[in-house]
């Protein structure tokens, strides 16, 4: 029997959260080193999956099944192509860069100067809680893009939501304008929408993940696709509608896709800078690509189907999610409607139904993830030395503190797709698999790129920018722990942006066998070349 790699992936920081959450409340150091090496360990353990993943092999590789509930069919079921690999890869490479931004995030806040708390820590917060959470997310993430059994794959699409609420609620960020307990408030508000939303799209894709093993006998994704593919499973025309709407229901609200987006900027702004990487950068893409693995195989007919209507809610969120990016005062929550924006342009790749379109679209949620993450990371630092998310109180930091201006520009670079950077490459092969099929949809996606540079552009100017205002002159400049999380990151958008080969080389074989579970071809050029 062969090394269960899969297994192992996701066990180590399953394992090694319960054991952060079991070092004594007086070892708090001891807790964060350990959950940094679990997090080092399982990123070997993903990049040996990488290795060891063929991508001119079998379409599903290192695969491992057992029965778990036979009664009803569910197996422990794993197995991963070429967009699992490299999204298990990205998730693996950011926790320990997560974890790092967050060394101190949960600390024991500041002692009150005044008031009847004074000479008092004002809030308490479990050090060991905080990392271990951390991992459990890391744990579940990386098992739901291993997981071949649909019923397996709810669990964790489900299960994850409850660390991310107690992240959120229990962890949010000091730099909260209002009184503690206006921010508490906040934080709960954000936590509980972010809950409620997603658990509704779990309650329906319940019902769907039902109605299909009543249609399948089964839960094994493998066996369904195989017997849809050669015409011994077939599904009623209107049966396999109400099944694909129940599934990207859910996977919308994930990803999120307007109008089911709303939970974002609030989740985001409220929780630290690390945790609101691991929501837009990790967790949300469990929901793009679940629409690749779940939506089209299983419902392929159903897919071609809502394909237009697809097409204009992500149209609607490439160039809303910017507009109101451009007209934010908060730094993060900025970050987070450019997210709504990019996913926009993620899901109308996916649904291009071109191979250009569904490569560009698995590039960019492994870019996105990378820039969003050195973007997020580096406004973090600056929000925790000045204490305030709002733009309008930063002015001239440049000078101040190069470095760090420095890291903030070339993140937001890759946030409006420079080119030379690596979300470039993605934007560019899904407005290019966009326009083949949907010339209209691809002409206006493309005024979200304008918008994105000007969103992008003006934050910098606000904030880096122009006279050094007083409460930034004695702002530091990045530290070592600091420049060890962006400085990689960096250099992984310039290194991506010049050679995706490597990217591209193992995602490419996966989008071919998805385009043909939807039995679709590349349009032809309409002007052929001359011989």
């Amino acid at each position: 029997m062969s090394f269960p790699l899969l297994t192992a992936t996701a066990a180590l920081p399953a394992v090694g959260a319960i054991l952060t959450a079991a070092v004594p409340a007086t070892r708090r150091t001891a807790a964060k080193w350990l959950a940094l090496a679990v997090s080092l360990g399982t990123l070997v353990l993903a990049a040996l999956v990488a290795i060891r993943f063929e991508p001119g092999g079998d379409r599903y590789q290192l695969t491992e099944s057992h029965a778990w509930i036979k009664d009803f069919g569910v197996r422990y079921e794993l197995g991963v192509d070429g967009i699992g690999v490299a999204l298990i890869a990205l998730t693996a490479l950011l926790i320990p860069f997560i974890i790092l931004a967050g060394w101190h995030d949960a600390d024991s806040l500041a002692v009150s100067d005044s008031g009847p708390a004074a000479g008092h820590a004002k809030r308490w917060r479990p050090t060991q809680g905080f990392f271990a959470l951390i991992l459990m997310v890391e744990a579940m993430v990386i098992l739901s893009f291993e997981a071949t059994d649909v019923f397996l794959f709810y669990i964790l699409f489900e299960a994850m939501l409850i660390p991310m609420y107690f992240l959120i609620g229990g962890f949010g960020d000091r730099a909260h304008a209002g009184t503690d307990e206006n921010a508490a408030a906040q934080r709960s508000y954000a936590a509980v929408k972010f809950l409620l939303y997603n658990l509704v799209g779990g309650l329906i894709m319940l019902a769907a993940v039902i109605g299909l093993y009543v249609v399948a006998g089964n839960f094994s994704l493998t066996e369904i696709a195989e017997a849809r593919a050669s015409g011994q499973l077939e599904m009623a025309t209107n049966t396999e509608r109400l099944l694909f709407l129940g599934f990207f229901f859910a996977f919308a609200v994930k990803a999120p896709l307007w109008p089911l987006h709303t939970w974002l900027p609030n989740a985001m702004g409220e929780a630290t800078a690390p945790v609101a990487v691991l929501i837009t950068a990790v967790v949300d893409k469990v929901g793009t690509f679940a629409m690749l693995r779940f939506c089209l195989q299983l419902f392929p007919e159903a897919s071609k189907w809502a394909t237009p209507a697809i097409i204009v809610l992500a149209l609607i969120s490439i160039v809303y999610g910017a507009l109101l990016a451009v007209g934010q005062r908060d730094i993060k929550r900025l970050i987070a409607y450019a997210s709504i924006s990019h996913f926009g342009f993620i899901i109308m790749g996916i649904f291009a139904m071109t191979s250009q379109g569904q490569s560009g679209a698995t590039l960019y949620m492994v870019n996105h993830g990378l820039s969003t993450a050195a973007l997020m990371l580096v406004a973090g630092f600056l929000i925790s030395r000045r204490g305030s998310r709002l733009i309008a109180d930063y002015g001239g930091v440049q000078k101040v503190a190069p470095v760090l201006a420095g890291t903030f520009l070339v993140g937001g670079l890759a946030t409006l797709s420079l080119p030379g950077l690596a979300p470039f490459v993605s934007e560019f092969l899904v407005l290019v698999g966009t326009f083949a099929r949907y010339p209209v949809a691809g002409i206006i996606a493309t005024f979200g790129i304008v918008l994105a540079a000007l969103y992008t552009l003006v934050l910098y100017q606000r904030t880096m920018t122009g006279p050094v205002k007083p409460e930034v002159r004695a702002m530091p400049d990045l530290r070592v722990r600091e420049l060890v999380v962006v400085g990689p990151l960096i250099a992984l958008l310039l290194f991506l942006g010049v050679y995706p080969k490597p990217l591209t080389e193992i995602v490419e074989p996966a989008v071919r066998h998805t385009m043909s579970d939807v039995q679709q071809k590349d349009p032809k050029p309409e002007v052929e070349a001359a011989k």
